[in-house]
């Protein structure tokens, strides 16, 4: 009898270790998670700025373009 009760005293006491550790690990991935998603996000926003910033040069090299024509005659 005694044997049957350490073996669910043991049995309770890993269960709960259990759930305690896959809790926090749990909580830490999705800390990890979150972070990855700013930096997405962050990246995403760099890229169309980047995007904006080309668009923009090109206007510009053509009216620089247009500009040098018109000097040119």
């Amino acid at each position: 009898m005694e044997s049957v009760v350490a073996a669910l005293v043991t049995g309770v006491l890993t269960l709960a270790g259990v759930i305690v550790s896959n809790s926090r690990s749990r909580a830490v991935m999705e800390v990890k998670i979150d972070n990855l998603a700013r930096q997405v996000e962050r990246h995403n926003r760099m890229v169309e700025r980047t995007y904006a910033l080309e668009q923009d040069v090109a206007v510009v090299k053509a009216e620089l373009d247009n500009v040098r024509k018109g000097q040119g005659k």
